[in-house]
């Protein structure tokens, strides 16, 4: 594989894929609000770049169609796709796009084993191959250096496009949920480095409290531009939250270089005595706009703030996603960015 450069998530996008929500145990009791969410996200994203939907079947299709253009979603700008799938979170099951030494597209392929969780993964494991599909750009499966297939999420991983990333320590180096057995610290950074371009790894320590993906690094910390991290912080001394995130903040203020602006955290949002990963962290930059999750939190007004002083030059959004948040997941997870090649 030549040379490839992963680019930042503000770097231009092509298109914004998403899968149509449709398995109704993801947000049990609470499906009926969600696709209506979805359409909010669409009818935000679609006036700034093309949004590409995999709808389960022709049935998911024909009701996505027709709530979103209740909506005002203009369809001219949307992609209504036949493609099942499991569940909606693409950014975990979808590849990620890096830009070779020509600055041409391509997809690299993950494995996916839903989170090493879940047994319910057969159909998810095609979304990268559909949207490599649909998409017209070739993908390469990453493979080990054994040359098995490698197990990743996106929502694991992120990088300031110049080479540097950041991911967690009980995401990948924990003995739970574990998604590559055998694999170490150097061996994971070398793969890093093969398939992402990578030359700097910035290991962060725990996730978010209640993130059933055990450690994404999308719920805690966000590079805003080549210096500059979001990272999510918990004040309170109380709150499980905060010795993990102050120990973040530690080990990005060792990494040295960077400069970190804190995010608060909303309320802890509970659901039948189960805490939430409700965090600002997961939001996503798509061309002149940021969609930022919002939780009814009096911390709303100032996530939103914050992340309006760290991106001057585009719209800021929030989206209510105290009921998403069911799913254990919001905007970021459930998107994925297409680079917009050369």
């Amino acid at each position: 594989m030549s040379s490839v450069r992963w680019p930042a998530e503000w770097e231009p996008h092509s298109a914004t894929w998403i899968a149509w929500p449709h398995h109704e145990p993801d947000w049990p009791g609470k499906f009926a609000p969600i696709p209506w969410v979805y359409a909010e996200i669409v009818r935000a994203l679609h006036a700034h770049e093309r949004v590409e939907i995999l709808c389960h079947d022709d049935a998911a299709r024909t009701s996505a169609a027709t709530i979103l253009e209740q909506h005002a979603v203009d369809l001219a700008h949307v992609g209504l796709h036949v493609v099942p799938t499991d569940r909606v979170w693409t950014r975990d099951s979808g590849p990620t796009g890096v830009l070779d030494d020509r600055g041409a597209l391509r997809w690299v392929a993950w494995r996916f084993n839903a989170w090493a969780k879940y047994d319910d993964h057969a159909q998810d494991e095609h979304v990268a191959a559909a949207i490599a599909r649909l998409s017209g750009v070739s993908a390469v499966r990453a493979t080990r250096a054994d040359g098995a297939p490698l197990v990743l999420e996106g929502g694991g991983i992120e990088t300031d496009g110049a080479g540097t990333m950041l991911v967690t320590e009980e995401w990948l180096l924990s003995k739970v949920q574990v998604r590559n057995p055998g694999l170490d610290r150097a061996a994971y950074e070398q793969a890093f480095a093969k398939w992402l371009g990578i030359r700097r790894t910035i290991w962060l320590g725990e996730g978010c409290v209640g993130d059933d993906t055990h450690g994404h690094v999308d719920d805690i910390a966000r590079f805003t531009d080549a210096q500059t991290v979001a990272l999510a912080y918990e004040a309170d001394p109380r709150d499980e939250s905060h010795e993990r995130s102050a120990d973040n903040l530690r080990r990005l203020e060792l990494a040295g270089g960077l400069r970190v602006v804190k995010l608060p955290y909303p309320r802890a949002v509970m659901m039948d005595g189960v805490r939430l990963p409700a965090s600002y962290a997961n939001f996503y930059i798509a061309n002149g706009i940021v969609i930022v999750p919002t939780f009814n939190d009096a911390n709303d007004r100032v996530a939103l703030s914050t992340i309006a002083e760290l991106f001057p030059g585009r719209r800021i959004v929030g989206i209510h996603a105290v009921d998403l948040v069911w799913g254990l997941g919001t905007l970021h997870c459930l998107t994925q960015q297409q680079p917009r090649g050369q």
